[in-house]
C-alpha cells in the first residue's frame, strides 16, 4: 500500500529530510527512492535536492514501501567470544551466526549474502547479552545517532569491594578522555553484582568505569536497549524485531515498569504467621480449619446424589459408612493355581 501525507511545515523542507523526520526512511534510502522515480509530490516524480512546500501532498509508490519493509531489524543473544562489527583474521563476527539453525521462533525473511546488517550499538568481544542488527537507517539514526535518547541496561558483576562511595562515583562523577559522563543509574543488586542504565555509549564504557573505581568486571550482559529487551531469548538465537516493537524503539517508548526488589523477594503470603515446620502440632492435632468460601463444610458437598453430595437417610460420613460386600470375592471365588499345560510336539 502506498504511502500518501499531506506537509504542513510552515517553511519549505527537503524532501529526504522531511521523510527521516516522520520516521519513513533515511535521507540516504529517501535519495535512492527519489533516483529510481518512486517518489510523487502532487502527482509529479519528484527530483533530487526538491523541498516540499505547505499544503503539497507527497506519494510513496506501492514499490517504494515494499522496498522499505523488506529492511530486515533483529535481535541476538551474543555469546561472549563474538564480535559485534568488523572481525580481526580468526574472529567470529555476529552476522556469520544468524542462520536459519539459529532463528527462535519464526520469520518472514532469513538474512542472506544480500543482506548488509549492521549492529546498532556494538557490545565488546568478552561482554554477551542483546546486539541489535539491522538494515533499516531510521532505526539506526534512532539508536546510535548523535540526538539518540535510548538507554540501555547492563548487569554487571564485579570483583573488589562495593562501597557506596564507589557507587557515588560511578552515578556522577567520572570522566573519560577528558568528557564528563552523563549521570548513570547504578544499583547494587548482589554483594558483586551491580545494574547499570546509560544514557550515552562510549567505548567500553561500563568497563573504564568500574576500573576507575578499583573495580574489575568478571561478566558484562546487556539485557536492554529502550523498550526492547532480551527477555527470554537463549544464548547464540536470534529472532525479528515486530513492527510494533519497532514504532516503540522509534517513539522512545520506556521500558515496562519493574517491580521494586522488596516486593520481588517479599515472602510468601501468610509465611510469617505460621510456626516453624519443627513447632507444627501433627496432622491430627490441628485445630479445625475454616471451610472453603462458598462451599459447606465436610465431605458431601456437591450434587445430590452424585459424588461428594449431600448425606442421605441414614448415609453414616466418612469412615463410619459401611462399604457393599463385593460378591465375587470370598472363598467362594477363591483363585486356584493351574498345574504346567501340557504341550504336544507337532509331528
Amino acid at each position: 500500500m502506498a504511502w500518501t501525507k499531506t506537509y504542513e511545515g510552515a517553511e519549505p523542507l527537503r524532501i529526504n529530510k522531511w521523510l527521516a523526520e516522520e520516521g519513513v526512511c533515511s535521507r540516504r534510502e529517501a535519495d535512492a527512492l527519489i533516483l529510481k522515480g518512486l517518489i510523487k509530490v502532487d502527482g509529479e516524480a519528484a527530483v533530487a535536492g526538491q523541498k516540499i512546500e505547505a499544503g503539497q501532498t507527497l506519494t510513496l509508490l506501492q514499490k517504494a514501501t515494499r522496498q522499505l519493509d523488506n529492511k530486515l531489524s533483529l535481535i541476538f543473544h551474543k555469546p561472549e567470544g563474538i564480535v559485534s562489527g568488523t572481525p580481526e583474521p580468526g574472529e567470529i563476527p555476529a552476522v556469520r551466526l544468524i542462520t536459519e539453525k539459529t532463528l527462535s521462533g519464526k520469520a518472514h525473511a532469513i538474512p542472506g549474502r544480500y543482506n548488509k546488517l549492521a549492529p546498532l550499538g556494538r557490545l565488546d568481544k568478552d561482554s554477551r547479552g542483546l546486539l541489535v542488527l539491522s538494515e533499516d537507517g531510521v532505526l539506526a539514526k534512532a539508536l546510535i545517532g548523535p540526538e539518540s535518547t535510548v538507554d540501555k541496561e547492563y548487569v554487571v558483576k564485579v570483583k573488589g569491594d562495593v562501597t557506596p562511595e564507589k557507587l557515588a562515583l560511578l552515578r556522577h562523577g567520572l570522566e573519560l578522555d577528558g568528557r564528563k559522563l552523563k549521570p548513570a543509574e547504578v544499583e547494587q543488586v548482589k554483594a558483586h553484582e551491580l545494574r547499570f542504565v546509560l544514557h550515552e555509549g562510549r567505548n567500553r564504557q561500563v568497563r573504564r568505569m568500574c576500573q576507575l573505581v578499583e573495580l574489575r568486571v568478571v561478566d558484562l550482559m546487556r539485557v536492554r536497549i529502550g523498550s526492547l529487551e532480551l527477555a527470554g531469548l537463549p544464548e547464540g538465537k536470534w529472532r525479528p524485531i515486530s513492527a510494533r516493537e519497532r514504532e516503540a524503539l522509534l517513539s522512545g517508548a520506556a521500558p515496562r515498569p519493574r517491580k521494586p526488589r522488596e516486593e520481588r523477594e517479599r515472602p510468601p503470603r501468610d509465611a510469617q504467621d505460621r510456626p516453624p515446620r519443627g513447632e507444627r502440632p501433627p496432622r491430627g492435632e490441628r485445630p479445625d480449619r475454616p471451610p472453603r468460601s462458598g462451599k459447606p463444610a465436610g465431605k458431601f458437598s456437591g450434587k445430590p446424589g452424585g459424588k461428594g453430595g449431600p448425606l442421605r437417610g441414614d448415609r453414616k460420613p466418612d469412615s463410619q459408612e459401611e462399604k457393599p460386600v463385593n460378591p465375587m470375592r470370598g472363598a467362594k471365588f477363591k483363585r486356584t493355581k493351574l498345574g504346567p499345560r501340557k504341550r504336544t510336539p507337532i509331528k
